[in-house]
């Protein structure tokens, strides 16, 4: 018993073990298809563009992986705490449905099953298909999930590499025979901003919500590794940086392959499609395979972390519902919700997400500044208050006709993007937050410079 408390030496393998554990806990399809489009739309302005895009897919979920560790959470539910607790709760409920069976863990086997298996299914066999795929899919990943003291070896070291090494290839043979120049007119929206909106569509990605949620499920597996406090928070840290370079690497390279693809190919509707063409262009009728072989393992180990993180968390909460018991019921959901079909999952779960991100994005931004201060929980709470305004108002902006078209709403919504800075580029909760923030900062300090200078009678 003495010993445990010391933690093993650190290797540089042992960081690469972990830091693909990392990448592969929140690199799936969406990674890999939006940054194709952006290529195709920013044209001639690629690298600004893909500069905003690395601000939001990679920096922001880093600062998410860094604000658990730093406040040392044992979950989502902890380090929302400092706000409420029925807050934190009512918090982690809604990542988690969102990010798990609602939306993020369908849409893994959903965009798998139409990339890698339907192009082979005649018509008529396509609902049958899903139904087996999305079956055996959660299968495996609840298979897995069973055993968590196995997930550094079997995402950090065996599919993880497969899939990076598919991409690789990719890479080299695109980038050796490109199809074309990257001198193509930028679309409207990458012609005067480019850097905003590269950096809008990095919101697609919903990284830094998700790693809230999945940051739990590596920290725990570190700690099966033998690091404890100071050790695990550097380990974390490290292995966080190196995998948020790795993706950054990546995002360039897939945006390149979508500003060269336009010498050869109109923009495409989405990134899937144009991924599709673009693979299907160097690799002639294996190329479909290809991508879905790519796309199926990168949205698995995505998939593996989502229902992990859920079933521990939701054990956290409701402890008398076993982590097993937990793990079934998500398994289950995402299996009955991903037969909805892709497009159905992402339109309901636009308006959640705007409201989710700006409260996420403001939870990362105290517990990295405040979190150890003694002033800190009124500091949580007037970041959070000023931030969730304008988080619904974004939800109700992208909520069905019936619902922003209404009268009353209307108007609001009208007013909302014509007072508050970036609201009609669905950023208004920017200013509102810093505004709550340093309210919070100032007044908590204040009264807390007064309290400790009250002189002790006694």
């Amino acid at each position: 018993m003495e010993n445990s408390s010391v933690a093993p030496r650190r290797s540089f393998k042992q960081l690469l073990v972990v830091s693909s554990l990392i990448f592969g806990m929140f690199f799936g399809s969406g990674n890999l298809i939006f940054p194709v489009h952006l290529g195709q739309m920013a044209g001639s302005n690629w690298f600004v563009a893909a500069l905003g895009f690395a601000i939001s897919g990679s920096l922001f979920p880093l600062l998410a992986i860094l604000a658990v560790v730093f406040t040392k959470s044992d979950g989502l539910y902890d380090l929302a705490k400092p706000v409420g607790r029925h807050y934190a709760a009512l918090f982690l409920v809604l990542v988690h449905l969102t990010i798990g069976p609602f939306f993020g863990t369908p849409r893994t086997a959903a965009t798998a099953y139409e990339m890698a298996v339907q192009p082979f299914l005649p018509t008529r066999f396509t609902t049958v298909g899903m139904l087996v795929f999305t079956g055996l899919f959660f299968a495996a990943a609840y298979v897995l999930a069973t055993h968590q003291n196995s997930l550094v070896k079997v995402v950090g070291k065996y599919l993880n590499a497969f899939f990076l090494a598919m991409l690789a290839v990719l890479f080299v043979v695109a980038f050796f025979n490109p199809m074309g120049s990257l001198q193509h007119t930028p679309t409207a929206a990458y012609q005067a901003n480019a850097t905003v909106s590269g950096l809008l569509e990095g919101y697609n990605t919903v990284d830094a919500v998700a790693l809230l949620a999945l940051s739990v499920t590596f920290v725990h597996a570190v700690r099966g590794l033998g690091y404890r406090d100071r050790e695990l928070t550097k380990l974390t840290a490290h292995a966080g940086t190196l995998s948020i370079v790795l993706e950054i690497a990546i995002y360039f390279g897939l945006v390149l392959l979508g500003a060269f693809s336009m010498s050869q190919l109109k923009l495409s509707a989405n990134g899937g499609v144009a991924l599709s063409a673009i693979v299907g262009h160097y690799f002639s009728n294996f190329g479909t395979l290809f991508l879905g072989v790519l796309v199926t393992l990168g949205v698995f180990t995505t998939a593996l972390g989502l229902v992990t993180s859920f079933a521990q968390d939701f054990h956290k909460l409701f402890p008398k519902v076993s982590y097993l018991n937990w793990l079934r019921v998500t398994t289950f959901v995402s299996f009955v919700v991903a037969n909805a079909g892709l497009n159905a999952i992402i339109a309901w779960s636009l308006p959640v997400l705007m409201l989710l991100y700006p409260l996420s994005l403001a939870l990362i931004l105290v517990s990295l500044t405040v979190s150890k201060r003694p002033y800190a929980g009124l500091v949580y709470k007037l970041t959070i208050a000023f931030a969730a305004v304008p988080a619904v108002l974004d939800m109700l902006n992208t909520a069905p006709a019936v619902v922003s078209g209404f009268g009353p709403v209307a108007a609001v919504l009208s007013f909302y993007h014509a007072v508050v800075p970036f609201a009609s580029l669905g950023l208004g909760w920017i200013v509102p937050t810093l505004v709550g923030f340093v309210i919070g900062f100032v007044w908590g300090r204040v009264r807390w410079t007064a309290q400790s200078t009250v002189p002790d009678n006694n």
